[in-house]
Formats: structure tokens, sequence, C-alpha cells
């Protein structure tokens, strides 16, 4: 095989309501909204395309691992701990449902925060030397 996958170009997010949800990801992230109709939206969030696609009531992106613990499917990234604990911040101080930060005995901290159709994310504190590189992005 000689091709790669280079990028995950687009996410999709299970929500019951798309203006709702759409307006959440705007007023309390700061995400950009792209594109919205009654079925779905589009934000230019966290460089990719986040689909907020309207799905059945308690639908969401979580899922349970072998041990009965609720896991998320997507980590964001942010650059050091210092922009970690001043996002962790600014969520509180808008009110989005967050948890504690966490040292999970790898480098960096996480934490992790809910939609409000109740979607699981993460945040960590280390950018992938990639990225950093592409973008040339200092610590």
């Amino acid at each position: 095989m000689s091709e790669r996958l280079l990028r995950v170009g687009t996410t999709y997010i299970p929500v019951s309501n798309v203006e709702l949800s759409s307006e959440w990801y705007v007023n309390k992230l700061g995400e950009e909204l792209g594109y919205k109709d009654e079925d779905k939206a589009i934000l230019n969030f966290a460089n990719q395309s986040i689909f907020l696609v309207k799905s059945k009531e308690n639908q969401s992106s979580n899922f349970y691992d072998i041990y009965g613990e609720e896991r998320f499917s997507i980590t964001f990234e942010v650059n050091g701990l210092n922009s970690l604990e001043a996002i962790h911040k600014d969520f509180i101080d808008n009110q989005v449902r967050v948890g504690e930060i966490e040292n999970r005995g790898h480098s960096g901290r996480n934490f992790v925060f809910y939609d409000l159709n109740g979607n699981k994310f993460d945040v960590w504190s280390e950018l992938s030397p990639i990225f950093k590189e592409k973008y040339h992005i200092s610590q």
C-alpha cells in the first residue's frame, strides 16, 4: 500500500436538536458555525469539520469499555498545561459540565467535558509534535 490516510477531515456528533446544539457550541465553546439546516450543522472546530447530526433522543458518541467505564470518542489537544487550565476555567465560567484536571499517568494532564446532549469529550495538554512543527507552534 503506497498511500496513507493523512488526517481526520470530519467528525459526526449525534444531537437531538440541531438549533440548540449549534448555539451551544458557538456560545459555550466559541466555535464557528459554517452551515446549518434542520438536519445538521457544520462547525469549523479544532482544525476540522464537526457535523452535528440530528439523531434520535438519548443518542451520544460515548461508549462503554469492558470495565463498564463510559468513554469519549474524541480527545482535543491544547498547547500546554497553562492552556489546559485556562480553557478548563473558561468552560466552567461558561457553565459547561467539566471534570477535574487529571493526572492519568502519562505526559500532560487531561479533563473531560460534556455537551448539552451528553456527548463526552477529552482535552489533553499536549499538542502532537507533527502538528506543532507544521504550524510552527512552540511551547
